[in-house]
């Protein structure tokens, strides 16, 4: 089953990210927003190196990647950001109210990342570890290849 939830952007999703953290039990700090701002601006995943500097440009000051650090770990363990595991980088989730496992297609040529969601391929994932003996608690997949952009070029 594909995943429907609508994909939230600007303020929509701005909104839908504090309610999420703030259901979470964490505050919404000034400087989370900002942090959740910069990386929903990023067209493609961002380090935490990435969003300190747009961070600081925005800020007028400067803001350690630790800083970032932390508070991408918040958000990753909210389900505000999501981690691309092979680039060590992050997106906003465009839908942070819903949990889900994810899917990212990474093109090994221009390093966009699409997030696809499909709930049975993840299902099937999370069955074969079980299968295994294993206990899974977040898998992640990524598919390494090239963009319909990038493969007719």
């Amino acid at each position: 089953m594909k995943h429907a939830d609508h994909h939230r952007q600007g303020a929509d999703l701005n909104a839908a990210a504090q309610a999420t953290l703030e259901a979470a039990g964490e505050q919404w700090t000034a400087m989370r927003a900002s942090v959740f701002a910069a990386l929903a601006t990023f067209g493609k995943p961002a380090s935490a190196y990435d969003v300190a500097e747009a961070v600081s440009k925005a800020e007028g000051r400067r803001v350690a990647a630790n800083t970032i650090y932390r508070i991408l770990d918040i958000f990753v363990a909210a389900n505000l950001a999501l981690r691309v595991e092979s680039a060590n980088a992050y997106v906003a989730n465009s839908h942070p109210g819903c949990v889900h496992d994810c899917i990212f297609l990474v093109c090994d040529a221009c390093g966009q990342t699409t997030h696809v969601d499909d709930d049975s391929v993840a299902l099937g994932v999370r069955e074969a570890a079980k299968r295994a003996g294993f206990q899974p608690v977040r898998p992640v997949i990524e598919v390494k290849g090239r963009c319909a952009n990038c493969a007719v070029h």
